[in-house]
Parts: C-alpha cells; sequence; structure tokens
C-alpha cells in the first residue's frame, strides 16, 4: 500500500498536542487495512523521521439519531507514533 494511502490526516487535539509538544508522540487518522510496520514506513517515508513505537486503536462507529433515523459511523483506525529523541514534524 502506497504511503500517502496508509496516512489520512493529522489528528489535532488538545490532548495529542500536548503529547507532540512533551512526549515526541503524534497522532494520525490510518487506513484501517494498514498494519504497524506499514504505518511505520509510511509515516518515515513522508515526514523523513526516525519513529520508535507505533500503537494504534480501533474505534467502532457509534449510533447517532437524526432527523431522518438513526445512523452508524464508520469504523476509524487512529495511531500513535513516538518518534527517536529530538524529532519534530511540522505539522502546521
Amino acid at each position: 500500500m502506497d504511503a500517502t494511502y496508509v496516512i489520512k490526516k493529522p489528528i489535532l487535539t488538545e490532548k495529542s498536542t500536548t503529547a507532540m509538544n512533551e512526549e515526541g508522540r503524534y497522532s494520525f487518522l490510518v487506513d484501517r487495512r494498514a498494519s504497524k510496520t506499514e504505518i511505520k514506513s509510511a509515516v518515515e517515508s513522508i515526514y523523513g523521521v526516525k519513529v520508535v513505537g507505533v500503537t494504534t486503536q480501533v474505534r467502532k462507529g457509534r449510533e447517532r439519531r437524526l432527523r431522518y433515523g438513526w445512523v452508524t459511523e464508520k469504523v476509524t483506525k487512529k495511531a500513535t507514533v513516538r518518534l527517536a529523541e529530538g524529532q519534530t514534524i511540522e505539522l502546521f
């Protein structure tokens, strides 16, 4: 799988921003079929950094009640990547 298809977008929340600045951990929304090794190689090739560890989390799509009935959201996969000491990614 191509690196640009593996990584969909970075997740920028208050919690992920503090982890980014203090611990060197970056969160990305990734393709559900991607493995940890594919995620690691995709981040290393796109951003040119050394990845130390990858953790993943699959989030179930919850049901929401809207005007026209119940809607189920899509299942997504989140990856948190830990970089080597002293390396950063410029996201914004």
